[in-house]
């Protein structure tokens, strides 16, 4: 069965009618202006980029790539950046070579391009990250907790214990012994192996006993003996027996 096929007979007013309906929507279609093409410029500026990173305190994970005097060399978005080694870890690195070809994360902390100067940074990101983990930890100690620690310092008001998960409390002079320490160094030295109750856990800081983990002093009741009644009174004769006159 043969099926007819229609076409729209193609006549001028049609195509006036077409073109008339695109130009209508051309008009109606928004417009990029220059300020549109010099956004996509500044995307394409890596100097801008770089900006926008530190603005934004974006990390970013970059590969160590070199070595020179005070510091080390990474690469971001095609620019060279330069991370003092004051700025590379937490505490001193004697040896910057052990950080080659290494990747860490970074932020951006300054940004000169007159100067060609890219400033990176890994110390704050290490910061952050060391607070978080031992929020994470204390988070985990619960009150009652029975450890093992060693005296660090010692002041005035108490004494600083390390304790076995590496965290760090205070155990109040009051809290030394049950006996009256006037001074904790009178009883407890720096380096002391001690056994610590957890009583409180507060704003991030641990309070420790040791007086929770002493067994109670009982007193003993002193012995008086007192006189029977018969024996308290004295007799004229006995107060003039030895009287000599």
């Amino acid at each position: 069965m043969n099926e007819e096929l229609k076409t729209e007979e193609m006549t001028p007013e049609n195509v006036q009618a077409e073109e008339t309906v695109n130009s209508q929507a051309a008009a109606e279609a928004p417009a990029e202006s220059m300020a549109d093409y010099e956004e996509h410029l500044d995307d394409a500026n890596h100097w801008n980029l770089v900006t926008k990173y530190m603005e934004e305190k974006t990390v970013l994970p970059v590969k160590i790539e070199g070595v020179v005097n005070g510091g080390v060399i990474a690469m971001v978005d095609g620019l060279r950046g330069f991370i003092p080694a004051s700025k590379l870890s937490l505490s001193y690195v004697e040896d910057l070579e052990t950080y080659l070809l290494k990747e860490i994360e970074v932020h951006v902390i300054d940004v000169d391009q007159a100067n060609n100067r890219l400033v990176l940074s890994a110390r704050d990101i290490l910061r952050a990250k060391e607070k978080k983990a031992r929020q994470d930890q204390i988070a985990s100690v619960k009150v009652g907790t029975v450890m093992e620690g060693v005296v660090e310092t010692l002041q005035n008001y108490g004494a600083f214990i390390k304790l076995e998960n590496n965290l760090s409390g205070l155990v109040h002079v009051s809290q030394i012994s049950q006996k009256r320490v006037k001074t904790p160094s009178d009883v407890l030295h720096e380096g002391d192996a001690v056994t610590v109750k957890v009583i409180g856990i507060k704003e991030g800081k641990i309070s420790l006993s040791m007086k929770a983990l002493e067994q109670a002093v009982e007193e003993v009741p002193e012995k008086v003996e007192i006189p029977k009644s018969e024996n308290i009174g004295t007799s004229l004769g006995d107060l003039f027996k030895n009287l000599k006159l």
